[in-house]
């Protein structure tokens, strides 16, 4: 049997954390080229944030499905099948002509881009030891804000040559050229290609191939509702970020790329930070409760000053808030996901981690219908930022009362 190798580890993290990004390439194409495609379609803004829904809801329920799946199939396999089912779906909409057609690729999109979330949860518990897991998830965000940082520029430089529809074909090539490097690392690794052994003795979450027994544990109510509430703000800050800057500062498409990168420089850095930091300070041996919930309080904190960027009438620190903020939110979405390694044995981290993305994204459904109902009214940020503000705290609240006290399943 082919050793896994801490190179050979990493390398195949990074690929499929690049995949990754082809995956997520979809969300900031919509929100950049938004005048574009409103523009062809006669959109409002309530029409934009129906859109956003639609790929949010498509999204949330095919979570119900993909997290068995990918502990059914385990790593290797369902990374075959979601890159393969992703890529596709994204080359759809260059076939788009209609505002349905549109929502069909959308549709198509939301289902089959479920499957990288648990594959991801799925992929950092078989690969790697439970104190470096937080730095694994810190990587794997950093790497993704990497991307993220690059599509402001990128997309409307594609848009220019090839158009919007352009544009998210070439995340389909990407996905695919990734999944096509994954298959070159994983040949010959047998612990990739078979579904996860339940150890014996683990109680904190039952036995059982169904979600039955998943849904009626405390734990995993306590974990996906704070999953719900924090990703909210995340969903709104990705699908109406662009649009706050336009309608604050007057940018144009091309002047986006420079508070944009910032907001996902943030996001990437802060994810990075928290994960290190989690990793040192267990390796210290302080004890798991203490260091998942400290970097879950510091995180919320720093998104408690968001509601005062609409008392800042110079950009530069408007933009610099909300690179704090997106850091603030990824290093509380990387404890989360920390968590459910901690608590959740590992044949059954897929559907833990899938049915906390499926709260998420219907937080994020509920966002973007919201929002843009709120805007079409005259109502403004103000609202959306007071909650953005307080979300985390309310998550953080709520995961106390529901698990006091963190306790990894490998300690039984």
């Amino acid at each position: 049997m082919k050793v896994i190798t801490p190179r050979l580890r990493w390398a195949l993290f990074t690929t499929l954390c690049v995949a990754g990004v082809f995956n997520a390439m979809d969300r900031p194409i919509i929100a950049i080229l938004k005048p574009d495609m409103m523009a062809d379609f006669g959109w409002t803004d309530s029409d934009f944030g129906d859109l956003a829904a639609v790929t949010q809801f498509s999204a949330a329920f095919a979570f119900l499905v993909t997290g068995w799946l990918v502990d059914r199939l385990g790593v290797h396999r369902s990374m075959q099948l979601g890159a393969s089912a992703w890529s596709l779906a994204a080359m759809a909409h260059g076939w788009a002509i209609t505002t349905w057609q549109v929502v069909a690729a959308r549709v198509g999109l939301g289902i089959t881009e479920a499957v990288q979330t648990p594959l991801t949860i799925k992929t950092v518990a078989t690969l790697f030891e439970p104190d470096r897991r937080s730095l694994a998830f810190g990587f794997a965000t950093l790497l993704a804000g990497a991307g993220t940082i690059a599509m402001p520029f990128v997309i409307p430089a594609l848009a220019l040559a090839v158009g919007w529809r352009g544009a998210l074909v070439a995340g389909g090539i990407g996905g695919f050229i990734s999944l096509a490097a994954w298959i070159w690392l994983a040949r010959g690794l047998s612990q990739l290609r078979g579904a996860s052994a339940e150890p014996d003795g683990v109680t904190l979450i039952d036995e059982g191939v169904s979600y039955g027994n998943i849904l009626t544990n405390r734990q995993t109510w306590g974990i996906v509702v704070a999953k719900a509430l924090s990703d909210m703000t995340w969903w709104f800050m990705n699908f109406w970020l662009a649009d706050y800057y336009r309608k604050e500062f007057g940018l144009s498409t091309l002047e986006l790329g420079v508070p944009l990168a910032i907001a996902f420089a943030g996001s990437g850095i802060g994810a990075f930070l928290a994960g290190w930091l989690s990793t040192r300070l267990l390796e210290r041996g302080l004890a798991v409760n203490r260091v998942r919930k400290g970097v879950m309080l510091v995180s919320a904190l720093l998104v408690m000053p968001l509601p005062f960027v609409l008392e800042l009438n110079s950009f530069w620190p408007v933009a610099m808030m909300m690179g704090l903020v997106m850091a603030g939110h990824q290093g509380f979405s990387l404890s989360i996901f920390a968590i459910i390694t901690d608590v959740v044995p590992n044949a059954k981290v897929g559907r833990v981690t899938a049915f906390g993305a499926f709260m998420g994204n219907m937080g994020g459904v509920a966002i973007s219908l919201i929002a843009g109902r709120v805007l079409d009214a005259g109502l403004g940020f103000v609202p959306l930022f007071i909650f953005a503000s307080l979300s985390y705290l309310i998550a953080l609240a709520w995961l106390q009362v529901f698990i006091p006290r963190i306790r990894r399943v490998e300690a039984g």
